[in-house]
């Protein structure tokens, strides 16, 4: 390829239209060419509808081929790409489409009644009327005229319990440059342009699974998704659809590895899997490469940016490191007073990097993050070794990553502490086999303890909480251990449940 054409979708929508681009969970196939058409219709009927540069626009639903359309089509008009959960219950998505300011909602049918009655303008995939999503792919499939990069605003938690948006300025730039950007950075875990196959493994609502399946289509790879991932259907697509690459989480490696006819499927079209959103535990990276070779690449970073990379060969050489910072970034460790630490010391992990974010609409929380001299953190704790290399020691204050999904405890317990029979709670992670953490909660109730009421609160959480941050058990105490001042001592009730297992919390 001539590197004077940077690659883009739009490039390959020039030169390789009858191409298939992606295959949607129905194993539906959709070309180069469709996609770009149909991505710039949408673009057009949505600057029709009245979004202009700046707006917002959310998605509520699973993994489809309509995500990657909506995805091409925000990127040339200027507009906020906001990923919800279909998980999250009917407040939950109304506040995060209040929050945004999303002036139109894409979902499906089984979850549109979540997303009306907010001010967004529901459209239906597979709806009828003036609710139809179709009626966006209509019309020119001419570019827009006004063309300017859009962005994806992911909604991240925090210690408040409410979702912040992780906001970036949007480039004062035509689409091409951003998306080539976004294809040139897949380079930097050795992909190579035009020449691959992704899997899409994970839900497409998550910061670095959007990015990625996009990402790759700027690169010029075909895109396979998966809706409902099983590790015999991952298998099975790896071998059918011959996939070079994907992006995972440590969850999904554990469940592999204990797939009973793992051995029966052909990986040798394997090249770059990507992991991250949650640490690995060496025995299984050890597993995983023993397995599929010097494939597998892992990262660090967060919704709000990044980070590192390391590859095969440096993490035998390094077990346990996340890597050296991207070629954008830059990494350094800050003490409680804000000094730069020595190699091998343990501080506060701080990033830099090209672009700058907000935490939409939280001044105090954005400028809590960020230092003077343009360094960020989210919290975690780590050193780097005298290579430069990271390691990572602990999480954020008391977030509980389970299946590499971010889970914060205090929106938890803000819930359950309406409850007429919680006196006091606390919420935490403990250890899980096969997720890595799992939600606990400990309560004081008031009064007596009556039977069956575990059941009866877990059964009342389920009703205002998406299901993957309920507790998955509680327990109950006489007294929570809290200071003086107020402060829950936490790691008295964590900590028995970590011990003798060997792994840091």
């Amino acid at each position: 390829m001539d590197m004077s054409n940077l690659p883009t979708f739009a490039f390959w929508a020039r030169t390789d239209r009858d191409r298939v681009a992606v295959i949607d969970p129905e194993y539906g196939e959709h070309t180069v060419g469709e996609l770009q058409d149909r991505a710039n219709q949408i673009a057009r009927n949505l600057q029709a509808m009245g979004l202009e540069h700046g707006d917002a626009l959310a998605y509520c639903t699973r993994n489809c081929v309509e995500i990657l359309e909506l995805a091409l089509a925000t990127q040339q008009i200027g507009v906020y790409l906001v990923p919800a959960s279909w998980h999250l219950t009917k407040p939950e998505l109304g506040y995060i489409l209040e929050d945004s300011r999303a002036k139109v909602v894409v979902t499906t049918p089984k979850l549109a009644d979540k997303a009306r009655g907010t001010a967004a303008k529901v459209l239906i995939i597979g709806g009828e009327g003036d609710e139809a999503y179709e009626s966006l792919k209509t019309g020119s499939t001419e570019p827009p005229e006004e063309r300017w990069a859009g962005a994806t605003m992911t909604y991240t938690s925090g210690t408040t319990g409410k979702p912040k948006g992780v906001r970036r300025p949007l480039a004062k730039a035509p689409p091409e440059p951003v998306a080539s950007g976004y294809a040139m950075f897949m380079m930097v875990y050795t992909m190579k342009p035009n020449e691959g196959v992704h899997l899409v493994v994970s839900p497409l609502y998550h910061t670095a699974v959007l990015y990625f399946a996009s990402s790759t289509l700027h690169l010029g790879h075909q895109v396979v998704i998966m809706d409902k991932w099983t590790p015999e259907g991952m298998l099975e697509r790896i071998e059918k659809y011959r996939v070079t690459n994907s992006h995972m989480v440590p969850t999904q490696f554990t469940r592999l590895l204990n797939c009973p006819d793992r051995g029966k499927y052909d990986v040798s079209s394997l090249q770059n899997m990507v992991h991250g959103a949650a640490p690995c535990p060496k025995p299984v990276k050890k597993a995983m490469l023993e397995w599929w070779g010097d494939c597998v690449y892992e990262y660090y970073a967060a919704s709000e940016g990044g980070g590192t990379i390391i590859g095969p060969k440096d993490w035998r050489e390094r077990p346990g490191s996340v890597g050296k910072p991207w070629p954008t970034a830059d990494i350094k460790i800050f003490d409680d007073e804000g000094y730069e630490l020595a190699p091998n010391e343990v501080g506060t992990v701080y990033i830099k990097m090209a672009q700058s974010f907000e935490y939409h609409r939280d001044k105090a929380k954005t400028e809590k993050a960020w230092r003077t001299d343009g360094y960020f953190t989210v919290g975690d704790a780590g050193y780097l070794d005298e290579d430069g290399f990271l390691y990572l020691c602990d999480r954020k204050a008391d977030m509980i990553i389970s299946g590499g999904v971010n889970i914060y405890p205090a929106e938890i317990e803000s819930v359950l502490s309406e409850h007429p029979k919680v006196l006091d709670v606390a919420v935490f992670g403990i250890p899980d086999d096969d997720w890595g953490e799992q939600v606990k909660a400990v309560i004081e109730v008031k009064g007596s303890q009556d039977i069956g009421l575990e059941a009866s609160i877990l059964a009342w959480a389920r009703e205002r909480i998406a299901g993957f941050k309920c507790p998955k058990s509680i327990d109950f105490v006489d007294t929570m251990p809290r200071e003086e001042n107020g402060k829950l001592r936490k790691r008295l009730l964590r900590d028995p449940y970590w011990e003798g297992t060997g792994r840091q919390i």
